[in-house]
């Protein structure tokens, strides 16, 4: 095809795209000054190796564990940290002196009471996510941590994955101006979870119990803005083998902008994460064969292009991001970018998009209080 021809079809010719060098986009985890902060890590589930084996990299001392089952809060002593104390009572860990900063990762329900308990004992503390199942229950805990002027942070670990950091770095730096649109493309195995029932009981599972994740990236990469309403379909498909709707997307609708996400997690062949955020002044995009990989971000700007490695992982940048951040915090005494009270702008996104799946219309953002799931 001719220029002229390319003219007529409202095409341009094909541009020599410049080069340009990686933007400064600061976004590997910060790390507090001090780590004399003893930590207490609640409940010795499955998600406590990951966040033990952070805080043992980083250098963050552990100085005791709790599980309803003292055997398992005895194996994960003796894995990672040999000198902690281990009790079957997390009051006891609350009644330690020389430990400042709760780690509490039971379920929703059960964690409860241990984030109240912790925060009325004067410790700061860091929820695994979801926070609460209940927004009220969530502003009563942001309350009662003011009360006690300690913080109180959620396990949004997402945030410092490689990728969405950068994202969120690049963007509050104002690099590619305003968001008009975010898109994001995830087909993923998650067939893992088939015969779990702590799993198979999720309804939304793809929503709520892992997009919850990206109903957080979003509330950060949106900043101040605050979205007008969510729309949502899930889908199941007969030759599953776990028994929550494997397909779910997502449409979320601002003033001037709209995410759209779109997700698979019963993809066994072929798997690929993408995230494209374009903005008024340029186009941010990752991509790599899992969430946990992301190897580089394609920058594209008006003076040219670049691709940008990036370092570290999901499962370590992310755990290190989460500690390191409510540690800086503490340190520098400022609320924590993972914020609880920030936090539940997020879980508004995502109560309003399981009501958007099971109703089949568009739901209003803050009109649903409690999750369904």
């Amino acid at each position: 095809m001719s220029d002229q021809d390319q003219d007529e079809y409202g095409l341009s010719p094909t541009k020599q795209i410049a080069s340009i060098p990686p933007p400064d986009v600061q976004y590997l985890p910060q790390q507090p000054e001090s780590k004399e902060h003893g930590i207490g890590l609640i409940g010795a589930g499955g998600i406590s190796e990951f966040h033990l084996r952070s805080y043992r990299r980083c250098g963050f001392p552990v100085r005791a564990i709790a599980s309803r089952s003292q055997a398992d809060a005895e194996k994960r002593r003796d894995e990672f940290f040999p000198e902690a104390d281990v009790y079957d009572d997390y009051r006891k860990v609350l009644e330690r002196d020389d430990i400042t900063v709760i780690d509490a990762t039971p379920h929703p329900t059960d964690r409860l009471p241990i984030l109240r308990d912790a925060i009325t004992a004067g410790k700061h503390v860091l929820s695994q996510k979801p926070f609460v199942l209940d927004l009220a229950d969530g502003r009563q805990l942001v309350e009662l941590a003011k009360q006690h002027n300690v913080h109180l942070a959620v396990n949004q670990n997402g945030r410092w994955a490689p990728h969405f950091s950068y994202l969120r770095n690049a963007i509050t730096g104002g690099l590619i101006g305003d968001i008009t649109t975010i898109d994001f493309s995830l087909q993923w195995d998650q067939t893992w979870i088939a015969g779990t029932p702590a799993f198979e009981a999720i309804h939304h599972l793809i929503l709520f119990d892992f997009g919850v994740h990206w109903f957080d990236i979003t509330n950060c990469l949106m900043g101040e803005q605050r979205a007008e309403s969510v729309f949502a379909e899930v889908k199941r498909f007969n030759e599953q083998i776990f028994q929550p709707p494997a397909i779910a997307s997502v449409i979320i609708r601002y003033p001037q902008a709209q995410i759209r996400m779109s997700f698979h997690g019963h993809t066994q062949l072929g798997e690929e994460d993408v995230t494209t955020v374009v903005g008024t002044k340029g186009t941010l995009r990752s991509r790599g064969p899992g969430l946990n990989e992301q190897p580089e971000m394609q920058v594209f700007l008006k003076p040219g292009q670049c691709t940008v490695p990036l370092q570290g992982c999901w499962f370590d940048s992310g755990f290190d991001g989460a500690m390191g951040e409510l540690l800086c915090a503490i340190e520098q005494n400022r609320e924590p970018n993972h914020s609880a009270a920030n936090n539940l702008h997020s879980l508004e996104l995502c109560f309003a998009a399981a009501r958007s799946a099971d109703t089949g219309q568009p739901v209003a953002v803050g009109t649903v209080q409690t999750a369904s799931h």
